[in-house]
């Protein structure tokens, strides 16, 4: 019984991985720029997916761009890798329907 499961498991996990990578290369070709809102919260979905928890140093007061990344990607912290992949697809289709692709 189990082992049945870990096959469902590994073969449903396979499919979300496939369609996350076909989603994450349409958002590259959205008709009209999100927000940058909008673009954090792929952008700490897609690492979180990607790599899980934030792995590297917080960025310097300096450096605008790379904190607001920082910290959309540690509110993500203890996210699933695979929650991550569905929360992104979801905001994403979103998006589409807001922007067009």
């Amino acid at each position: 019984m189990y082992y049945k499961w870990s096959l469902y498991l590994q073969k449903h996990d396979r499919v979300s991985s496939l369609k996350f990578k076909k989603v994450a290369d349409q958002v590259k070709n959205m008709k009209t720029k999100p927000t940058d809102d909008e673009i954090l919260i792929l952008y700490s979905l897609y690492k979180q997916a990607m790599v899980g928890d934030v792995n590297i140093d917080k960025p310097g007061l300096t450096d605008l761009k790379g904190k607001a990344k920082w910290d959309a990607w540690e509110s993500r912290k203890g996210m699933s890798k695979t929650d991550a992949m569905a929360a992104y697809i979801k905001h994403a289709k979103e998006l589409f329907s807001k922007y067009g692709v």
